[in-house]
């Protein structure tokens, strides 16, 4: 099994972060600014896991996990969606 991670985001704050722990965790984590380009690198890297931001230029969140399961050769890939959007409740 692959120990490469995904992490897409716009923030390059956000994907610093999340790219320190997990490859001190041991990960090789490759990284994505917009939906176009985590499609692009989900179907030709194959990661095992993607940290998808939700709001992302291009194509969101939404719209990248709604094309991957669409696409047999990525249906089964784990996402965990994140946000820094903040609503009132």
């Amino acid at each position: 099994m692959s120990r490469t991670i995904l992490v897409v985001d716009d923030e390059p704050g956000i994907v610093q972060i999340a790219r320190d722990y997990l490859d001190r965790a041991g990960f090789r984590v490759i990284t994505a600014g917009d939906g176009p380009s985590a499609l692009r690198l989900a179907r030709s890297e194959r990661p095992s896991l993607l940290v998808l931001d939700l709001m992302l230029p291009g194509s969101d969140g939404l719209d990248v996990t709604r094309a991957l399961r669409q696409d047999p050769a990525t249906r089964k890939l784990p996402i965990i969606m994140l946000t820094a959007r903040v609503e009132e409740a």
